[in-house]
């Protein structure tokens, strides 16, 4: 555990946390800095132990430090807009559900609770955008049909207790091979020649990305619902990358998490200039084709896995 002056939130303190794609009031119950060397610490850096305001214990969670907000009228004012954004989406996608309160509804909700032990898989966050999250090193603007798709995501696993099903067809390999070819295709044609320079580095971006996924899906991008399903997809596939196994559902995810990641590599910036380029482009060629990539058919869980994750 790192000193206490290398946290930046304090033991009592009050403070605004994500969950999903909204800020909640909340309360930090225990500061640490994860070294990542324990085998309870996911990963390395500051965590906290949060308690929601008005949500039960066992939604009690340990989360890092990129999910907490200080308790401000600035922060106040954010968590304001993002709920009257999800509540204009929900009222354009589906009137049934424009009287869901978010808060009381998550609070209430039984979905897989869990103890307040130190190692628990962390929810995704769904909208840690340019506006509410300052980024450092890099910005990655998600397309707003795709960060529609995070917040339908977020929906079907958390509320209604559905999974993607897998393996995806198309994986997220696959889809990275699909990018490739696009990309060479289309430079074919402008160029009627490769350029080796360009490929080499698109190249690099793409293995980068896969690498990323396979190391980052376990550890940060996971619903805690989904922890089971993960947990049997690594038994019946031991060989095998997730990223042959996953798909856009979760790729999708990465992005709101690659900002934060990639703030802590030492990137110049005109690389960081050229990731971004092509991170941005990648979302424009997935935003093109959504009914190609993106599952519209959550499965229902069964009961024996219901039950399993509630433990």
């Amino acid at each position: 555990m790192g000193k206490p002056d290398s946290l930046t939130f304090a033991d009592n303190e009050r403070v605004l946390c994500f969950h999903g794609p909204l800020m909640y009031e909340a309360k930090v119950l225990k500061a640490e800095h994860w070294t990542g060397e324990a085998e309870d610490e996911d990963e390395e850096g500051p965590h906290y132990l949060i308690h929601y305001k008005g949500w039960k214990q066992t939604w009690d969670e340990w989360v890092p430090e990129s999910r907490v907000q200080k308790y401000s009228p600035e922060n106040l004012e954010r968590q304001r807009q993002l709920k009257e954004r999800y509540a204009v989406k929900k009222k354009s996608t589906s009137a049934s559900s424009v009287s869901r309160d978010k808060s009381s509804q998550q609070g209430s909700h039984t979905t897989s609770p869990t103890d307040r032990s130190r190692k628990r898989p962390r929810d995704v966050l769904t909208d840690k955008d340019d506006d509410y999250i300052k980024r450092p090193e890099i910005r990655i603007p998600i397309p707003n049909a795709l960060k529609s798709l995070l917040v339908d995501d977020w929906e079907h696993i958390t509320k209604d207790q559905q999974l993607v099903p897998l393996p995806r067809n198309p994986s997220v390999a696959d889809i990275l091979g699909q990018y490739k070819r696009s990309k060479l295709a289309s430079q074919t044609k402008k160029k009627r020649g490769h350029d080796r320079y360009h490929e080499d580095i698109l190249d690099e971006v793409l293995e980068g990305l896969r690498l990323y996924f396979d190391k980052a899906l376990g550890n940060i991008l996971l619903y805690r619902f989904e922890r089971l399903q993960y947990a049997d997809m690594c038994k019946q596939h031991p060989n095998r990358p997730m990223s042959d196994i996953y798909g856009a559902e979760h790729l999708l995810r990465l992005f709101v998490q690659l900002p934060s990641l990639i703030a802590h590599t030492h990137m110049e910036p005109d690389a960081i200039s050229i990731l971004k380029e092509h991170l941005s482009d990648f979302l424009m060629f997935l935003q093109k084709d959504t009914k190609a990539f993106f599952t519209t058919e959550y499965e229902n869980a069964s009961p024996a896995y219901l039950s399993v994750s509630r433990h």
